[in-house]
């Protein structure tokens, strides 16, 4: 009896020791995440002589926006952080609407909709295979899609991955919220966006914030779909300046402001502004974001 005591005590002393260890073990995970941003900030705000000797580690070393100043001043920079906005303006409300008419059908059983097995297992699919990249680009130039904002925003416009999370939260909602409504005369349109849409906020800010960070990160399709640079989205830009380096389309009196920074704080700089806007919006979306990956996900 006195050893069945010991060993209680011995489990909820460690019972109370786990929450401790825990935040201190994820404390220090977000501080090495957080640590890189900081580091690229404090870069963007140094001087140039400072960064290119490696002197900047958290904190700026004698403060300058001379690569904030120059950034500004380029007329492709805004130009393609115009294209990114309409890019987001455009596609986010795309993929959430394609999403909830997606995933709202596949929700039923299969007897209130015919082959449901069959379509759901064709969304599924198109996650493990796809054509490639150059049936992709044909697709899209037969269409004559390309150099457009179109061909950013119409290829992932059906996200599976969100239709998934989204139809298993559109399950778990109270059948009895639907027959309900469906005895008071409401049809199946109605019921969708006057019960489940409202009902579904936390789900559906969760893959809001999935779509704007995919639309607002991705690069690699500016690249090869826009064949002027001056369509490129933000990143296909930064891209280009930051890897590829190339400044062909600069003028001379901009080489000659290029000279006074240092290539580092001028990445730097580039990169923080790039990123600054999904860092700004992601607060406003965070506390649905735990709660909507909980209720959307797949249960046993």
């Amino acid at each position: 009896m006195g050893l069945s005591n010991k060993t209680k005590t011995n489990q909820t002393r460690k019972l109370q020791w786990f929450p401790i260890v825990n935040t201190i073990v994820l404390l220090f995970v977000a501080i090495l995440c957080i640590f890189p941003l900081i580091h690229i900030i404090a870069v963007s705000f140094s001087a140039s002589s400072a960064a290119a000797a490696g002197y900047v580690k958290l904190w700026p070393v004698d403060f300058t926006l001379a690569s904030y100043e120059y950034t500004a001043s380029r007329g492709e920079f805004w130009q393609s952080m115009w294209v990114s906005i309409k890019r987001l303006g455009i596609g986010t409300p795309l993929n959430l609407l394609l999403t909830i008419l997606v995933a709202y059908p596949l929700s039923k059983e299969s007897h209130a909709l015919r082959f449901r097995l069959i379509y759901a297992w064709a969304f599924f699919l198109t996650m493990l295979f796809n054509g490639g990249l150059i049936p992709w680009y044909v697709t899209l130039k037969e269409y004559g899609l390309l150099n457009s904002i179109w061909a950013l925003v119409l290829p992932g416009a059906v996200p599976v991955f969100s239709i998934i999370l989204l139809l298993n939260f559109f399950r778990e909602v109270p059948k009895e919220l639907e027959e309900a409504a469906l005895i008071d005369g409401a049809g199946q349109w109605t019921t969708l966006w006057k019960i489940y849409v409202p009902i579904s906020k936390p789900a559906l800010a969760t893959l809001a914030l999935f779509a704007m960070v995919e639309h607002w990160n991705s690069w690699f399709d500016g690249l090869i779909l826009m064949g002027n640079p001056s369509n490129y989205p933000l990143q296909s830009y930064i891209q280009t300046i930051v890897i590829q380096q190339n400044l062909s389309n600069v003028s001379r009196d901009e080489l000659l402001a290029l000279a006074q920074i240092s290539d580092r704080t001028l990445k730097a700089s580039q990169i923080f502004l790039g990123s600054l806007p999904i860092i700004m919006a992601y607060p406003f979306l965070q506390k649905y974001f735990v709660k909507g990956i909980v209720l959307g996900s797949v249960k046993g």
